[in-house]
């Protein structure tokens, strides 16, 4: 059981248990404070309350936070592409299709998996399921991603995402042309009451998100852009695109409905660049990762198609 303390300011006096929480811890959707408080595992003041109280300055929070469900989890030989590794932090280049993390149902051919075969030194901070993990990217999104082999490495890899220190820069395939060279997405991000195994622009229930995007490429109905991560909501980059008008290529969820013709199953997204502060030494990090064959060739019909 983790347990997690918070005492409440006067600036977030009369705001809601849950928004307040999901807003003040990282590891936290709101939904899974919902849960928390469902559960009891939420007390204010000693006492457990419903998820609509209204916080007051002073109130005293404690959240128990159980451990997570024990996965038979087994590791594999999955040839992962490590980019980077010394004693603390581990840099590898997801390939599409790979789901970073086990869940119930799900527990071979992830990147955990491959990654208990690869080492034997992960940081426990996030249980069983998710060792050494310290932020995802989705399943048919390729690139690079951090990794804690140490939970004093964890701890600060997820201070400096929270303090919106790190670089993440993604490149991506839309649909149309998008007219100016530059532009910044600032639009928060919620579940999509319609459809919960979505996320969508909306002022309700949601976390602020913002998304630097500029231009690398125009064709003849696409854009070849890169997207910089100011923050790191679910599904981010593909629900701000969409929410622009230009959602990205071969996107199951938030692309358009008709099959794709280009040669890529999955988002033509690809998590090209990522910076981070060393840990340990201090020293500024950063990798990059080539575009994925899919996504090369993508670019070259499309240069065909512009004749």
């Amino acid at each position: 059981m983790n347990e997690f303390n918070v005492t409440i300011t006067a600036e977030q006096k009369g705001k809601r248990i849950d928004k307040v929480l999901a807003d003040s811890f990282d590891q936290f959707s709101r939904s899974q404070i919902q849960h928390l408080i469902a559960e009891c595992n939420i007390e204010v003041n000693g006492d457990p309350v419903k998820s609509n109280y209204k916080v007051q300055e002073n109130d005293a929070i404690t959240i128990e936070e159980p451990e997570p469900e024990e996965l038979e989890i087994t590791a594999e030989d999955l040839n992962l592409d490590i980019v980077y590794e010394d004693a603390d932090v581990l840099v590898v280049n997801k390939p599409r299709g790979m789901v970073v993390h086990p869940a119930p149902g799900h527990t071979s051919g992830t990147l955990v998996n491959g990654l208990m075969h690869h080492c034997n030194d992960l940081s426990g901070i996030n249980g069983v399921i998710r060792p050494g993990i310290v932020h995802r990217i989705d399943k048919d999104t390729s690139g690079l991603l951090m990794v804690a082999k140490n939970d004093k490495a964890h701890e600060s890899l997820v201070d400096q995402l929270k303090a919106k220190t790190t670089k993440r820069v993604y490149h991506a395939i839309v649909h149309g042309v998008i007219s100016h060279d530059t532009g910044t997405i600032d639009a928060p991000i919620g579940r999509d009451t319609d459809d919960r195994q979505a996320m969508t622009v909306t002022e309700k229930n949601s976390r602020d998100a913002v998304t630097h995007f500029q231009v690398i490429e125009r064709f003849k109905n696409h854009t070849h852009v890169n997207c910089e991560l100011e923050t790191g909501r679910t599904h981010q980059i593909r629900v701000h695109m969409k929410y622009i008008g230009y959602p990205i290529m071969a996107d199951p969820k938030y692309g358009p409905r008709k099959k794709t013709t280009y040669p890529i199953s999955g988002q033509a997204l690809h998590a090209a660049v990522l910076g981070f502060v060393h840990p340990r030494t201090g020293e500024e990090m950063r990798f990059e990762a080539p575009l994925p064959e899919d996504m090369k060739a993508c670019l070259e019909q499309l240069k065909r198609e512009n004749g």
